[in-house]
């Protein structure tokens, strides 16, 4: 069983990692009227894991409620961070780094259901939804209730089969951020040079 100290300590390591890549960001030290890493830690947080939602960001970084709510607030109310609501979850985003559209792709791809059917249909744009599910290991109701968010999201067409929208700029968003997704996006971004086409 862990000891009270060794968490205490776990807990500052993980915000001092994060406040080094919040310390990148123009807001760094914003709040320094107190001596917490956590305002610099949630800059760095979110810029590596941009569309985390609330829980995400609080249970990551080893923080209270009350005191993930007090910096969000913060952040977002002098510039740092944005937030939009999606569904029953709140995720945070850097400021004015992306678009509509991205922050919508990005708390899609936050979800493991949504971003597998996405990283598969990258990989095969012909694949079908009994073969999605079957390949992701759940129902084929589960993916066409999936599949009908995405569509509504904008994300998706259903039209003839299943074909991505914008699908460039979602496998842009997987790679760039690939480590904070999960194996299979690694695996996509290793792959994305052949997924890239180019023809004129």
């Amino acid at each position: 069983m862990a000891r009270e100290g060794d968490v205490d300590e776990s807990k500052r390591a993980t915000l001092r990692r994060f406040a080094a890549l919040g310390a990148t960001s123009p807001f760094v030290g914003f709040a320094k009227e107190s001596d917490s890493d956590a305002p610099d830690a949630l800059v760095g947080y979110v810029a590596a894991t941009p569309g985390a939602h609330f829980s995400k960001i609080r249970d990551d970084l080893q923080l209270g409620t009350g005191e993930t709510q007090h910096h969000l607030r913060r952040l977002e109310r002098d510039g740092a961070v944005e937030s939009r609501e999606d569904g029953e979850y709140r995720r945070f985003f850097p400021a004015d780094r992306f678009s509509e559209f991205e922050q919508v792709a990005l708390g899609y791809l936050r979800r493991e259901t949504p971003r597998g059917m996405v990283v598969a249909l990258l990989r095969d744009p012909e694949v079908s939804g009994t073969a999605l599910a079957e390949e992701l290991g759940v129902s084929a109701p589960t993916v066409s209730k999936y599949a009908s968010q995405l569509e509504a999201a904008g994300l998706l067409s259903r039209e003839d089969g299943y074909a991505l929208e914008r699908p460039e700029t979602l496998l842009l968003l997987l790679v760039q951020h690939a480590d904070s997704f999960g194996p299979e996006a690694a695996d996509l971004a290793a792959d994305a040079d052949d997924i890239v086409t180019y023809d004129p």
